[in-house]
């Protein structure tokens, strides 16, 4: 569409406005908050995001505990340290090898207590390992849980780490699953199948 026809068809939407409404005041409307951020947010994780909360302390092993939820993985992916993996989306020669991955684990920067979102940016060369893993596990600090949306956006557009080499980052919130097909509830149409959060010790 060129600009001409945009302008001539915006000219028109303007010509029969009949009758206009002065924007309403939102100024009494407050962010949401909660007496405890971090149990709001495993509340929130394991019923409206529909994920599993798995809880991480000092001593504990993330591979026992991802070993333990996915018995029967047989490709992981990560490039986090540490984790025992057999693929490492930093170093695959394309994004096509991480079709195959089981279970993808990677690690969330800020949780919401308000919808169990968790901003996601990107720190590995294919971030198809976010999405096309069957089943991800995303390792979160307890420290990093905030109360709204507000805050997680205003650390996001006040941080610069979170986009160090790579100019992407998403909110996950649980597995993806869709009813748009003949009105049955698909899990896995768009990415995982299931969400596992590890919820760890807040760093020192």
């Amino acid at each position: 569409m060129d600009m001409n026809t945009r302008e001539d068809i915006l000219k028109t939407l303007r010509g029969n406005v009949r009758e206009t409404y002065d924007m309403p005041d939102l100024s009494a409307l407050r962010p949401v908050s909660y007496p405890d951020a971090v149990e709001e947010f495993k509340t929130k994780t394991t019923t409206i995001a529909g994920a599993r909360l798995m809880e991480m302390h000092d001593g504990d092993d993330l591979n026992d505990l991802i070993r333990r939820a996915y018995p029967d993985a047989k490709v992981i992916a990560s490039n986090l340290p540490g984790v025992k993996a057999d693929l490492n989306p930093d170093t695959v020669a394309e994004a096509q090898e991480l079709e195959r991955v089981d279970v993808g684990v990677i690690e969330g920067c800020i949780g919401v207590a308000e919808n169990a979102c968790i901003w996601i940016p990107q720190t590995m060369k294919e971030r198809a390992v976010c999405f096309a893993s069957e089943q991800l596990v995303i390792v979160l600090h307890r420290d990093q849980i905030v109360h709204n949306m507000h805050e997680a956006y205003q650390l996001i557009a006040d941080s610069k780490d979170y986009f160090r080499e790579y100019k992407f980052g998403t909110f996950i919130s649980g597995p993806s699953k869709t009813a748009d097909i003949e009105s049955a509830l698909v899990y896995g149409a768009q990415a995982a199948r299931g969400v596992t959060v590890v919820l760890a010790d807040s760093r020192r």
